[in-house]
Parts: structure tokens; C-alpha cells; sequence
């Protein structure tokens, strides 16, 4: 076990270790930040929104886990390179990268968007910014020692959805869950990669889902529900500890039991 793999204290797997967490301002990353505190991390968040960010680094801090925030706009051009740049120069431990951050493209007014721009905005919020910061702040952790990194996959992705919206996220998320197989090999055996394929997870499209997609959620499971951000996050807890350290280059489907119905 190298020094990134944290102490194995009651309770606190991730006691000593620093963790960042992109899109950690609303639902699933969110989740997955206060989960990291909750098991002894201090958790950098990213985000866009400066009020929200300040919100959950309140929350943090009484947890006693928070590590700083970093504000960076995704979807821009630069805004990966530039988020690169500022972790490396104000975070000089990282031990743990959550990669949550994706496109809202099913809510608001994104949703009437054309499946070109819809495309265009997974692409680089999804795709891209992932790519980018993952083998970036990788070789970070290499020189460093070790560490791990998760991404956020699709469960569906490898099966196939009809639609749009299962054309537009089978591309985007089949491309990080493979590249994230790739990543494993190229920063092994000092760092971990893993991705996280979340089902039906009620976040907010799933909260404001038509009653069809309501019972197709529910039907689609063997458990018979819709996952939670909290089941995701207690994956990607498992995923970064020691407990897993003999696990890299895996996508772990987190569905309930999917079952095409």
C-alpha cells in the first residue's frame, strides 16, 4: 500500500487523503463530496456557481473536510485547461479525483436545444474536460505517489437506448467508460481508475419525470426503484478507498439490477 492509500481508521477509510470533486455544487457530486468528509477526506469542490459552491464548503468545513473550491466553466473552451492549472498550483495534494461534472442537457432550457448543440455541449463538458483533467491531474498524483480517479459512466451505454437522448449519452458516456479502461493501464500501478455506470438515478430530470418514465425507472430495476445520489456516492466511497485497492480499470454498473422490461 503506497502513502495515497489513506489510514484504515474506524470509520474514516479516508482519513489523510485530499479529494476533488468536479460538479460537486448539485446532486450526484454533491453527494459524493459530503460522502469523502463524511469518511475522513478533505474535499476541493468545483463548480459554477460561487453561491452554491460557498454553501457546500460551509457544509464541509463542519465536517471538518473542506479543501477549497475552484470555480471553472466546463463548457468553455479553456475551462478545463484553466481548472488544470489552478489545482496544481493551489492544491499540492490530491489523492483522489471524482470526475462528476457533465451537461445538464434534459432540464431547462437546454432541453429544446437541437441534437447538434446538445451534442457539442456533452462533448466538451463530458468528454473532453474529463479526458483532459484526468490525465492531467493523473500524472499529478503519479509523481506524487498514487492515488485514484473515478469517472461517471451510463449504464445504458453499452446496451443502447432508443431516442435522442440514448444516442447523445450512449456516445458521450461509452466514450469516457472506454477511455477510463485505457486510463487505468496508462497510469498503473501507482494510480487507480475506475468509472461509476449509474442507472435510473433520481436526480433533478428524475424528480420532474413523466409518469411514463416514472414506472419505466421502477420497472427497469430488479430492486424495483430508482437509485439514489447516495447510492452512487457510497460507490465511488468504495471505489477510492483501500478497501478497493486491488480493483482498477473496471466500470461498475450501479442500477438497481437493470433488466430490459
Amino acid at each position: 500500500m503506497n502513502r495515497r492509500e489513506g489510514n484504515r481508521s474506524e470509520g474514516k477509510l479516508l482519513e489523510g487523503q485530499t479529494a476533488l470533486v468536479t460538479g460537486a455544487t448539485h446532486g450526484i457530486g454533491r453527494e459524493v463530496a459530503l460522502e469523502l468528509a463524511r469518511a475522513g477526506a478533505a474535499v476541493a469542490v468545483h463548480g459554477r456557481s460561487a453561491a452554491a459552491a460557498a454553501e457546500l464548503a460551509a457544509e464541509l468545513a463542519a465536517l471538518g473536510g473542506h479543501a477549497g473550491t475552484f470555480l471553472a466553466d466546463l463548457a468553455e473552451e479553456e475551462g478545463a485547461t484553466k481548472l488544470i492549472a489552478a489545482v496544481a498550483d493551489r492544491l499540492p495534494q490530491l489523492d483522489t479525483l471524482v470526475l462528476v461534472a457533465g451537461a445538464d442537457v434534459l432540464t431547462g432550457l437546454a432541453a429544446s436545444w437541437s441534437f447538434e448543440r446538445k451534442l457539442e455541449e456533452l462533448l466538451r463538458v463530458d468528454v473532453t474536460s474529463t479526458l483532459l483533467l484526468s490525465r492531467a491531474l493523473g500524472r499529478q498524483m503519479q509523481a506524487a505517489g498514487g492515488g485514484s480517479i473515478v469517472t461517471i459512466g451510463w449504464d445504458q451505454a453499452e446496451l443502447g437506448m432508443e431516442g435522442d437522448s440514448g444516442e447523445l449519452f450512449a456516445a458521450t458516456k461509452g466514450a469516457v467508460m472506454a477511455f477510463t479502461r485505457s486510463l487505468a493501464r496508462s497510469l498503473a500501478p501507482s494510480v487507480r481508475a475506475n468509472c461509476v455506470a449509474p442507472g435510473w438515478v433520481r436526480t433533478k430530470w428524475g424528480a420532474g419525470a413523466s409518469e411514463q418514465w416514472q414506472k419505466r425507472a421502477i420497472r427497469e430495476s430488479v430492486l424495483g426503484r430508482w437509485g439514489t445520489p447516495a447510492d452512487i456516492a457510497a460507490a465511488v466511497r468504495f471505489l477510492v478507498s483501500p478497501d478497493a485497492g486491488f480493483v482498477t480499470g473496471q466500470v461498475v454498473a450501479v442500477n438497481g439490477g437493470f433488466r430490459r422490461a
